[in-house]
């Protein structure tokens, strides 16, 4: 397995495309508790200083958790494409309506009423650690090396990890 620690500007575009091609994370709030709380979000935006933005509904439990506790820990799953990341930092919510406006699509009318909803605000998950695992040479090459391996007995070096720091 390769390690390839990222800083500053490759952390923020790592997280940014890891973010991208994943989508879906579980957002970990109320970390000091256990169990914490932990829902399914859509990441909607990864912006320039590597935040990454989310819808939520005013009373939903993880903006009541953030408003007490901004500790917050994201964790992204794709095992089709053996992709993973995990995120440690601070939540923010805002209902700013030009932030609200350009994080807003056609899809989230199926959680809100439009832009004008009340409930509507977007939280700013700021990272301040992450840890990332993918494929080397995509999934095709990694399950054919591992097949090698299976044969030979040898390990194939066949992922890449590395702590992200932005």
């Amino acid at each position: 397995m390769g390690i390839d620690n990222l800083y500053n500007k490759e952390a923020k575009d790592k997280i940014r495309d890891l973010a991208k091609d994943i989508d879906f994370c579980m957002m970990a709030t109320n970390l000091s508790n256990i169990p914490f709380h932990a829902i399914p979000m859509s990441t909607k935006k990864v912006d320039e200083q590597g935040n990454v933005w989310f819808l939520s509904g005013r009373e939903s439990d993880h903006n009541k958790n953030i408003q007490k506790d901004s500790q917050t820990q994201l964790i992204y799953s794709d095992a089709s494409d053996m992709k993973f990341m995990k995120l440690y930092g601070h939540s923010t919510i805002t209902d700013d309506k030009s932030i609200l406006k350009d994080l807003y699509g056609k899809t989230d009318d199926n959680w809100f009423d439009g832009l004008d909803d009340p409930s509507l605000t977007a939280i700013k998950f700021a990272p301040k650690e992450a840890h990332y695992w993918e494929p080397k040479h995509g999934k095709f090459i990694s399950l054919i090396k591992m097949g090698i391996g299976a044969i030979t007995g040898n390990q194939p070096d066949i992922s890449e990890e590395g702590h992200i720091k932005p």
